[in-house]
């Protein structure tokens, strides 16, 4: 499933540069994650990396994206990562 942040977030900018699918950005608000580009990090790492910088805890599973381990792994195989 992708993620999603909160609107507790106080832009603190600590997540931006750790997302690894660049899915990560400057909404209206507050930051806000692109679900088509979310893996929670999978393909990259065994945790997600915005979720443990997080000072205030607000990025939590995105209740209308939810995706199996395996999804998550076809959608970074579908977004080319490998070549980064």
């Amino acid at each position: 499933m992708a993620l999603l942040i909160t609107d507790k977030c106080i832009n603190c900018d600590m997540c931006l540069p750790e997302c690894p699918n660049e899915a990560i950005y400057e909404g209206e608000k507050v930051y806000e994650i692109d679900a088509e580009r979310c893996t929670e990090c999978v393909g990259f790492y065994d945790h997600q990396t915005c979720v443990s910088v997080c000072p205030i805890e607000c990025i939590i599973p995105h209740p209308e994206h939810v995706e199996t381990q395996e999804q998550l792994m076809k959608k970074f195989e579908g977004l080319n990562l490998f070549s980064k």
